[in-house]
Order: C-alpha cells, then structure tokens, then sequence
C-alpha cells in the first residue's frame, strides 16, 4: 500500500514517522525545498508544493498512490491541492482511501452546548466556512470514483514542542479567562492513532464524518494552570478575556464555545484516546522531557 500525503506538517509528518514500515512507498509535499532534503534523507519521497512552486512529479507520485491523507489547510481561493490537482486526483484510479484533516470549528458557537457529527455546521467564521467548503468539495470528487472518504475533525491539537508546559518555559504562557469557556484538545498521538485506523478499514465507498478529541472539555486556564503544578511552578496570573491584549484572530478562537462528543469515532472507528483529557496527556509530556 501506497501513501501520499499532502501536507507534510506537524500531524502528518509524526503519523508519517511513526508509521512509514506500514507502507511499501511514502510520499509527500512540503512548502520548503531544505524540508525536502531532510525528508529525502529519512527515506521519504518528498516534493515541494506551495503557491510559488509545485515540482512535476507530483502528478506521477499521485498515480501510485492508493491512500491520500490531505492535511493541506485552504488558502483564500480554496482548497490548493484541488485547484492544481483535481483532474489528476479523478483520473488516478488507484487512490481507493482519502482521508481529510479538517477542523471541529464548522460547527461554530453552540453556547457551551454538546455536538456530535450529526449536528448543523453553523459557523460564521471564515476560516472554517472554507474549511466546510473543501469537505463538501472532496465529497464531490470522491462520487467520481470507487473511494472512500474520511473527514477527521480534529480540536485543538497539541503534543511535543507545542504545548502549554513549552510555553510556561519559555514565559509565553497565558491564563485567559472567559466565563464558561471551554475548548476540546487533541493529543497528535491520538490524530495518528485515528489516520491509522482510517487506513486500516477495508476500502469500499464510505463517506464519513469523525470528530477526533478527546472526551474532556474544559476551560484553557485549567490546562495552564495543570501543566505548572507539574513543573511545580507557580502559574501565571489570570487574565480578564475582555480586557486582554489579543490579535484578532486569537479573539475570534475565543468567540466559539462548545463540546464536541468523539462518539461516533468511538463506536465506528474504534477510536480509543491515549489521552482523553488533558491532564493524561500534559503528564505524559512532562515525563517525556518537555518544558524542562
């Protein structure tokens, strides 16, 4: 079996690590060529694919594919693996699995309320508006074809090098407050366990939604606030959300509030998290090294 991934970011590339023995061929896309030597060098086949440049064998590499996991986010206009990619991606009949990694933002601002894959996206967020848009277009280009279609919601992703006990280190780490607010979070190593569980299900034409979290919402604080009792360090002091220096961005990241059921994921997928809350997760970071 056959990999090719668009994508190869934090996710993707530890799923890529951690599992390349499971396939005969790997091959990716990265936006950086001193990226694609290092993943050469590793033993991954590895191409550069960003607005400015898209090497030409791409097209050959997708037609040996029979998995694609696409983890590339939208841009502007779109989706830019389909824009450059499209016909290519019809016509190579080997590809009978594409899993998709999306975001639990469509769902938008539920008030702290629960949602699961059968809820109604109502997100008025741009940025999860197109990511809603690019599913609903994979969904489109999988009816061209004899495939299967996985689209991995993922929450808030976090894991060695991005977590709250490397920022308290580094003096980055803040404790915003906002009444009632609580976020889902990920573990990568539960994102990787979930790729491999799409890959190992038997292809057919599946079209499937799957929230991948964990089973604890709770407010981002908390998670602060835990990660310096580890250190056994004093955490640092809360801040009023309303009258916090924030950019726009992270102000809008705070304008959604809901809790996201992995259920289905559960039942269907057999997903089983590693970590399903974030105390699991951040003590298994510390005992590993991180924030030392």
């Amino acid at each position: 079996m056959n990999l090719f991934v668009f994508g190869l970011g934090y996710s993707a590339l530890n799923f890529v690590l951690k599992h390349q023995q499971d396939f005969a061929n790997v091959a990716g896309t990265v936006t950086d060529p001193d990226k694609k030597t290092q993943l050469i060098e590793a033993g991954i086949e590895a191409y550069v694919f960003s607005d400015k440049e898209a090497d030409p064998e791409i097209a050959d590499a997708l037609a040996r594919a029979d998995v694609l996991l696409v983890s590339t986010p939208p841009g502007d206009t779109g989706d830019p693996v389909l824009l450059k990619y499209a016909l290519p991606l019809i016509r190579a009949k080997s590809i009978r699995k594409i899993i998709y990694l999306s975001t639990v933002g469509v769902y938008g601002d539920r008030g702290g309320a629960w949602v699961d894959e059968t809820s109604l996206p109502m997100t008025t967020n741009q940025r999860s508006l197109m990511r809603l848009a690019v599913e609903n277009l994979w969904r489109a280009l999988v009816r061209e074809g004899d495939r299967s279609l996985y689209v991995l919601r993922l929450s808030g992703i976090y894991g060695p090098g991005r977590n709250a006990l490397v920022q308290l280190r580094k003096g980055t780490a803040k404790r915003l407050v906002k009444p009632g607010q609580v976020f889902n979070r990920i573990h990568v190593e539960d994102i990787m366990q979930a790729i491999a569980l799409c890959c190992q299900r038997d292809a057919g034409t599946e079209d499937l939604v799957f929230n991948i979290t964990d089973n604890e919402p709770a407010p981002p604080q908390d998670v602060v606030t835990y990660a310096a009792s580890l250190m056994e360090i004093d955490p640092p002091p809360e801040i009023d959300f309303e009258t916090a220096d924030l950019t726009e961005m992270a102000r809008s990241f705070y304008s959604e509030c809901k809790r996201v059921s992995n259920k289905t994921a559960r039942q269907q997928l057999n997903f089983r998290p590693l970590y399903p809350s974030y105390r699991e997760g951040m003590r298994a970071l510390w005992e590993a090294g991180e924030g030392r």
